[in-house]
């Protein structure tokens, strides 16, 4: 079969194209002929082996995984003894954080990481959904989210921005996202309640104040923000930020509340993959989540799709064909 590989950390010119051997399913697993895939910030990152800390689960030296990739769609073709919620011939879509080699024309990946597609969803769109949609449930799932609270996503045309307004407004949240101007009217497509053109005005002068504040690009910061945030508010980032901070400050935080009844931070450590495609496809059947596609590439044009999204222009998703 066909695969992306690299065998060593670095720029995308360790990416190449390779004839490898097909996976073969052990118990538990499936085989699933790949029929779409994504590149996205996570995969830029495990490619280039930051930050180093994540080399602990994807390879010290070199990668454990040399195969990259996430998030697939794609037709089971066999399944492992003890597989019994999925058969032969299932449209499914799945997702591994530390990567899943979805970037081949064949993968294995265990039951519980792949659900079928739901009715009327292409395999592009499946592929799309669930990246965003896992980082942005495991932003909520830190917080007592309830309804009739106010949320700022900053960075909400991304994967994860644009699945956090639509989580948020599938939780009965108050949302305003700030993005820029090109993608104000699909913010609002998405059902932001406000949009902040970050273009034209400057989000933080902004007089709401916010249970939560969502850095969903990891662009902003704490300190940058928290003049936002009502009375214990919260706020939770994407990135680790300057010299770690938005990993230490969650530690430092809760003190400062109990103490001063001053906001604090939080930090969106992914957890529990299976719920998380299961909250997907039940939002995607009830019409309240739609993956948000950039761009598609076909297979063989897969390095330049990573070439864009370092960019960090990309809008939602970036999709490769695979067959």
């Amino acid at each position: 079969m066909k695969a992306l590989v690299y065998s060593h950390y670095g720029s995308t010119d360790v990416l190449h194209l390779k004839d490898v051997d097909k996976p073969v399913p052990g118990a538990g697993e499936i085989l699933v002929r790949v029929r779409a895939t994504t590149v996205n910030r996570t995969d830029n990152a495990t490619v280039k082996g930051i930050p180093f800390f994540a080399r602990i689960a994807t390879g010290l030296m070199r990668p454990k995984q040399p195969i990259p990739g996430s998030e697939f769609s794609g037709d089971v073709e066999t399944v492992g003894e003890g597989v019994t919620s999925l058969a032969a011939g299932d449209r499914v879509f799945g997702f591994k954080d530390i990567g899943c080699g979805a970037q081949a024309e064949y993968l294995t990946i265990a039951e519980d990481h792949a659900l079928t597609i739901p009715d009327g969803l292409s395999y592009e769109q499946a592929a799309a959904g669930t990246e965003g949609a896992h980082y942005a449930r495991n932003f909520m799932n830190k917080v007592p989210i309830a309804p009739g609270q106010d949320v700022m996503v900053y960075g909400a045309t991304g994967a994860i921005g644009s699945a956090l307004v639509q989580l948020s407004k599938a939780e009965g949240l108050n949302v305003t996202a700030v993005c820029g101007a090109r993608n104000v009217e699909l913010v609002k497509s998405l059902g932001a309640d406000r949009v902040l053109d970050y273009t034209h005005e400057d989000f933080r002068q902004d007089a709401q104040r916010y249970d939560y504040v969502f850095d969903a690009v990891g662009k902003v910061s704490f300190f940058q923000t928290r003049h936002l945030l009502k009375p214990g508010g919260v706020y939770i980032s994407s990135d680790l930020g300057f010299l770690g901070q938005n990993m230490y400050l969650p530690m430092i935080t809760p003190w400062t509340r109990k103490l001063l009844g001053t906001r604090m931070t939080a930090f969106p450590i992914p957890t529990d993959i299976p719920a998380s495609l299961a909250l997907v496809k039940r939002l995607t059947e009830q019409g309240k989540f739609r993956p948000v596609i950039d761009r598609e590439y076909p297979f063989d044009q897969i390095v330049e799709a990573y070439r864009y999204v370092e960019r960090g222009h990309k809008t939602g998703n970036v999709v490769v064909t695979v067959a």
